[in-house]
């Protein structure tokens, strides 16, 4: 208790009253609880936090992966398009599968055709050209290879890459029916984390093959 005394007017001197004391200091209890309370606040906030940036970092590297793999495809699509006969007369397509091709093509406009690979190894689409050289011309480096996409789950989830057409558009039988090959269509599954969102994305396109000869 807090003893004041106050002069009032027209009271006697000594009177006075006394005020509750309203200045305490927190018991033990009372802090372990606080800190407590606030423990599980911070705990709560922290891990919100956390979850949405795990959340929003796996949506951006995926939003990523699936562009880079769409300019891939792209590119594979324009390198399809322009198939043409080797440097050394080999037919313009020389090996094909469900998840690899190997073609000629003058990608570079040099006048000079590129032996062209795209495989998939592991989970990486991959592009190696190849440049022709000596005379007669033959393509003998290891040329330079680029990953075209990471992340690719067609694989896990048996999806085929490639499928090759006839002039018909209907499903070639077998591989050996290469000089049949009219028209690829290309499927490509990303996904940067199967078991976390967003989830897997599709890239489909097709590609004619603009300058076979009928042999």
């Amino acid at each position: 208790m807090i003893d004041i005394r106050y002069r009032v007017q027209g009271k006697d001197p000594s009177f006075s009253f006394r005020l509750p004391s309203v200045v305490h200091g927190l018991t033990l209890l009372e802090m372990l609880v606080t800190l407590a309370i606030f423990t599980i606040i911070m705990a709560t906030i922290v891990s919100s936090v956390l979850l949405f940036y795990r959340s929003n970092s796996s949506a951006i590297e995926q939003a990523y992966q699936v562009e880079s793999a769409r300019k891939g495809v792209d590119l594979l699509v324009r390198d399809i398009r322009e198939v043409s006969y080797a440097d050394n007369g080999a037919y313009p397509l020389a090996a094909i599968a469900t998840s690899s091709i190997i073609f000629y093509a003058d990608t570079d406009r040099d006048e000079s055709v590129e032996m062209i690979t795209y495989k998939l190894s592991g989970a990486s689409f991959l592009r190696t050209v190849v440049d022709s050289s000596g005379n007669p011309s033959v393509y003998t480096s290891t040329g330079t290879t680029t990953v075209v996409s990471r992340y690719v789950q067609n694989n896990p989830q048996d999806v085929v890459i490639f499928q090759y057409l006839n002039a018909s558009s209907t499903p070639i039988s077998s591989m050996s029916e290469i000089v049949n090959v009219r028209s690829i269509v290309i499927n490509l599954i990303v996904n940067v984390n199967p078991t976390r969102a967003p989830g897997e994305f599709t890239l489909r396109s097709s590609a004619t093959l603009r300058n076979l000869r009928a042999q």
